[in-house]
């Protein structure tokens, strides 16, 4: 919100969305819906290039902004477990449906990989995905008193025709563009020393925090997130009807899909982002043929699914499998 203001994004366009009245943004255990933050970037987007977007955000991510979250990385006994801490308890802080951090060592480096699977618009989920590793990074320099430079950055978002607002934001021009997967990387040194100011025992308390918090929270859920819970009920999700959502929410067909107009969607949409979410964790979580995926998915084929597959993030099945995810 801070950066739509400063961007001059009109409030009109997002303050009535759930989650962003004062008494629940200013309580921690309130869980504002992914669609609220989404809304908030895609309109960013439109007023400034996602490469400013990002640099914007992770300027008003002052430590401490993102509460027990923040404090995981900075306060254990070296970066590195901080890191390790804040990917076990990323759903203080985002939506654990679509957002995963994973961290990879190997031998002298350390990998940190931001993970989205929302269902956004190209320059929003590029906007996103490169403030994430900002955040990432800011948050381990604040470990460390001392500003990290990555070894390299990579970005699942295709080539900016200027990205100077990533060399600010990163402190590199080591960025490559084009990846199923965006990550940073970082000497494993770096991430190793002893952190300044950690406190024995402190990490656990912390960690105590974080978990009390999660259970303690009150989701905030609008009549979309109840929508698209019902329609991944289904037994059978490859391939859904309208009138057995409907029923479920019991509502008629014709309320069903004059209220997904109103929310500025369709059936088509929502059926299409069900399969898709389908499809990655079958990619990702088994050993399926393509052929087989597809059948459980309801595609007439494998073709038809390389052709989804590809049309949603640009690559194949195979090259997605491969840039594996954890379960």
């Amino acid at each position: 919100m801070n950066a739509a203001r400063l961007l001059g994004v009109p409030p009109d366009g997002y303050a009535h969305m759930l989650g962003l009245k004062p008494e629940h943004l200013n309580d921690d255990l309130c869980r504002t819906p992914a669609v609220t933050s989404i809304r908030i970037a895609e309109l960013s987007t439109v007023h400034a290039p996602w490469t400013e977007v990002s640099l914007l955000m992770a300027e008003q991510s002052p430590l401490g902004a993102l509460g027990v979250w923040d404090y995981l990385i900075t306060s254990a006994p070296t970066p590195l477990e901080g890191i390790r801490d804040a990917a076990a308890y990323m759903a203080s802080v985002a939506d654990s449906g679509t957002e995963t951090l994973r961290v990879t060592e190997d031998g002298e480096q350390v990998t940190i990989s931001h993970l989205n699977n929302s269902d956004l618009t190209h320059e929003a989920a590029c906007a996103i995905r490169a403030y994430a590793l900002g955040l990432y990074q800011r948050r381990l320099s604040e470990a460390l008193r001392r500003r990290l430079v990555p070894i390299r950055v990579v970005l699942a978002a295709e080539t900016p025709r200027r990205h100077d607002a990533l060399i600010e934001l990163y402190g590199t021009r080591a960025i490559e563009f084009g990846a199923p997967v965006s990550s940073i990387t970082f000497l494993a040194r770096d991430l190793k020393a002893p952190t300044p100011h950690a406190q024995p025992g402190l990490s656990a308390v912390l960690r105590k925090h974080a978990e009390q918090n999660l259970a303690d929270s009150i989701p905030l859920h609008n009549w979309l997130d109840l929508f698209r819970t019902a329609l991944a009920s289904l037994p059978y999700a490859a391939a859904p009807a309208l009138s057995d959502v409907a029923r479920r929410m019991a509502i008629s067909t014709r309320t069903l899909q004059r209220r997904l107009d109103e929310h500025a969607t369709t059936w088509t949409t929502e059926v299409e982002a069900l399969r898709r979410t389908h499809i990655t964790r079958l990619l990702h979580d088994t050993d399926l043929g393509i052929d087989a995926i597809a059948a459980r998915s309801g595609y007439a084929d494998a073709r038809a699914l390389r052709r989804a597959v590809q049309r949603w993030y640009g690559t194949t099945p195979g090259a997605l499998r491969r840039a594996g995810q954890p379960h």
